[in-house]
């Protein structure tokens, strides 16, 4: 039982990890030379500007992406917590279903903010002659990041606490 206890707690830090990275780093889109990368917050070149009209209503599904990852993140930890609180709390033979539940609400907050980006890079305003690229690594690290929080929160409603 320790083992599954430590193999889950592992698999927890790596989901927040990954979601932390994904959220923080400056790569979810690429040109192919290198020399443009943006996040959701910025653009960089040779130095790092404000995404054009990011405040402006017609960037509503930025921000719908910057919301749901960094609610996602912030479920993630939060849920890190509750989980050692409810470990020590439960008794024996109970499920960890607080737990799972804001674990797999944190999973469809990635899914949500991966997903928007996907559908609505085409409308995303890149200065002139930097269209053309690829999804960064923080990209993939957040769709990595969803099956790992989907799969960690499964593991906990299926989880009793034993001896």
């Amino acid at each position: 039982m320790l083992v599954v206890l430590a193999f889950i707690i592992f698999f927890h830090i790596i989901s927040a990890i990954l979601l932390f990275i994904a959220t923080i780093d400056n790569a979810w889109w690429v040109t192919a030379n290198g020399s443009y990368y943006s996040d959701l917050w910025y653009y960089c070149n040779s130095t790092c500007h404000n995404i054009p009209d990011s405040a402006s209503s017609s960037a509503g599904y930025l921000h719908t992406v910057q919301a749901a990852m960094i609610l996602a993140t912030i479920l993630c930890c939060v849920d890190f917590f509750v989980f050692f609180l409810q470990l020590f709390r439960l008794k024996q033979g109970e499920r960890f279903v607080f737990t799972a539940i804001i674990q797999l609400m944190s999973s469809l907050c990635v899914m949500i903010g991966a997903s928007v980006y996907t559908a609505q890079n085409g409308s995303f305003q890149k200065p002139e002659g930097q269209q053309n690229g690829n999804y960064g690594y923080s990209f993939v690290l957040a769709w990595i990041a969803f099956p790992m929080t989907f799969l960690s929160g499964l593991m906990y409603l299926v989880l009793r606490k034993r001896k």
